[in-house]
């Protein structure tokens, strides 16, 4: 079972990205402030030179915003997101006998019609009504409004839900309504109806 925390697994490799985009960016920072400190510092300019150090100047803060720029991919990479693609954080509602045994080999996948991508499980919250609830979060890879979350969890069943999602959704800030499973095969559902006890809500990230 992949967990939230993973993303933020600390390596080497992320942790010196960061650090170069950090040191090219205070060297900017720096190249800008010496360009400024002599510009001010001479006492005679001709047009000429406005221009020139004008032009100047505009180079090192374009080169400074790009190492700002450049170091906030790096931060959010090291992080394991991605700002150009959205994600999907969803809540699956389900009778808490089949999550009371949630394990490693449970696995939560995004089926479209282009790829398949492993979502990311956050845990388990119990309620009051006998159920519990099961989060976590997907990156949507692909443009496609085809996308279907597979909830498979080893001897209790795979559980099938439907994402009413446009190809480019946008992002949300508060969960939508709760969705009914389009699809289960579980031995273990009883006398729990599929209408009734398995159920899912997400937002777009």
């Amino acid at each position: 079972m992949t967990t939230l925390s993973n993303l933020f697994t600390e390596s080497a490799d992320g942790r010196l990205s960061i650090l170069m985009s950090a040191l090219s960016g205070i060297a900017m920072a720096l190249a800008v402030a010496l360009a400024m400190t002599v510009y001010l510092r001479s006492s005679y300019r001709t047009w000429r030179d406005v221009a020139r150090h004008g032009l100047a100047a505009f180079a090192a803060l374009a080169l400074f915003a790009f190492a700002a720029y450049d170091m906030r991919h790096a931060a959010l990479a090291y992080l394991g997101l991605n700002p150009s693609k959205p994600a999907v954080a969803f809540e699956i509602r389900m009778p808490r006998e089949m999550l009371t045994a949630v394990t490693a080999d449970t696995q939560i996948e995004l089926h479209t019609d282009r790829n398949q991508t492993l979502a990311l499980v956050d845990g388990v919250r119990d309620l009051s009504d006998g159920r519990a609830v099961l989060r976590g979060a997907v990156v949507l890879n692909h443009r496609t409004a085809d996308r279907v979350l597979v909830v498979n969890l080893p001897g209790k069943g795979t559980f099938e839900f439907r994402l009413r999602l446009p190809a480019e959704p946008r992002r949300s800030e508060q969960f939508g309504p709760w969705h009914l499973a389009d699809r289960i095969a579980s031995p273990l559902a009883g006398p729990v109806a599929p209408q009734d006890g398995y159920t899912i809500r997400y937002r777009v990230l």
